[in-house]
């Protein structure tokens, strides 16, 4: 068999896995026994005929062209598709404990190392493996906040606000935005359930974010500030569990406050991120959001570059230690490098753009190759470069599928 057989049989078992579907359980998808799959995925077979490769790749809800085309192949399997996102809507919209059927009990340490897996690779920016694993989890958490014995009601009420809150974060990096709304909605609701501040705090966090992508900026700071209120109290006596998460709220409602151009109202969100960064100890329990001094400092040239201060936040951002930024994740380390990509592009300095553009690419690449925040950068940066800078430009926006 050509090479050609070989590639298509390639994808299509990279597509089946990827959607989590069995060998047995697609070949009956298609209409096809096992041993034919068996061929088509080692090359032995070629998938030739035109009807039977749009009919495979309608089962993998991929364009026939993802199996077929080597270039529009790459650049599928970098990214989340609409396929993914659909699944974390239908996960969205079920409600277990409608169904006359009893839930089955699930394992709920189990719940928590699979969310933890999944937390990792959200920090990591390996949105594809957060895409391929999320529904099901969020089906077994929501199952599990039914079924589990009373004792083990907050850890899978815990288990099910992580999730939402992921699905929700998943979908505003693909502006899914109301959409995010529901899932971030839905964390906030899981969390009032159980009256949980731990809970209630990080759910907060994305439901405000979630209304500020639908232009509610107004509400989102309320909602924060009204969950800062509720828990300061309480953080006093539980530092260790709440501090960071506490800090969190005021970073979110100052970059909220930079978007809606209150630079009084962001300033003071941030002096009061500072303070609470100030009474970390190495040893807090920060929850995944690296809140500390260095991230209270980039989500400021986040903020300034919402205040359309570019001049400003360049200058900010030269102050902060490279290798603390370097200490950050994946995720949070890519964000900054896109906020000075767009600060530099707004003073018109191109060149350090690109660079700071490709930075971002090589620490977390499906941030520049599939976010559309970072393809608005890219489209800017192809209008405007000239030379090796307009060459490195290219290459990127070739990466990512992006055109003039």
């Amino acid at each position: 068999m050509d090479q050609v057989g070989k590639d298509i049989g390639s994808r299509v078992r990279y597509w089946r896995i990827r959607r989590n579907l069995g060998r047995k359980q697609f070949a009956d998808m298609v209409g096809r026994s096992a041993s034919w799959l068996d061929k088509i995925e080692t090359g032995e077979r070629l998938l030739a005929r035109v009807p039977i490769i749009e009919r495979v790749a309608d089962a993998l809800g991929v364009d026939p062209a993802v199996l077929t085309d080597a270039q529009v192949a790459d650049q599928a399997a970098r990214c989340v598709d609409p396929s993914e996102v659909q699944a974390i809507r239908v996960a969205l919209g079920r409600y277990a404990g409608l169904s006359a059927q009893g839930e089955h009990p699930v394992s709920i340490p189990q719940l928590s190392r699979q969310a933890g897996y999944l937390d990792h690779a959200w920090l990591s920016s390996r949105f594809t493996v957060v895409a391929r694993y999320l529904p099901q989890l969020m089906a077994d958490a929501q199952t599990a906040t039914v079924a589990a014995a009373p004792a083990d009601q907050l850890a899978a009420h815990r288990v099910l606000v992580s999730t939402y809150r992921l699905a929700s974060s998943m979908l505003l990096k693909f502006q899914a935005n109301d959409l995010a709304w529901l899932a971030a909605d839905r964390a906030l609701n899981t969390a009032l359930r159980i009256d949980d501040t731990w809970s209630l705090a990080r759910a907060t966090r994305s439901t405000a974010r979630a209304m500020t992508s639908t232009h509610q900026p107004d509400q989102a700071i309320a909602v924060l500030l009204d969950m800062a209120d509720r828990m300061r109290g309480e953080v006093s006596h539980d530092e260790h569990n709440l501090l960071a998460l506490y800090g969190m709220l005021f970073l979110a409602a100052s970059v909220t406050a930079a978007g809606r151009e209150d630079s009084g109202l962001a300033d003071e969100m941030h002096a009061q991120a500072t303070a609470a960064a100030a009474r970390l100890r190495p040893q807090y329990d920060t929850h995944h959001t690296y809140f500390g001094l260095t991230n209270v400092l980039i989500h400021r040239v986040a903020a300034l570059v919402r205040l359309h201060e570019a001049g400003r936040a360049v200058e900010f951002a030269a102050s902060i230690d490279p290798a603390a930024i370097a200490a950050l994740s994946a995720e949070r380390r890519s964000n900054f490098l896109l906020d000075l990509t767009e600060a530099h592009t707004m003073v018109g300095n191109y060149k350090q753009a690109t660079n700071l553009l490709h930075q971002a690419e090589q620490v977390a690449p499906e941030e520049v190759q599939c976010r559309p925040l970072a393809h608005g950068l890219l489209r800017s940066l192809l209008h405007n470069t000239s030379g090796e800078p307009a060459t490195l430009v290219k290459q990127m926006a070739e990466r990512a599928g992006v055109t003039t």
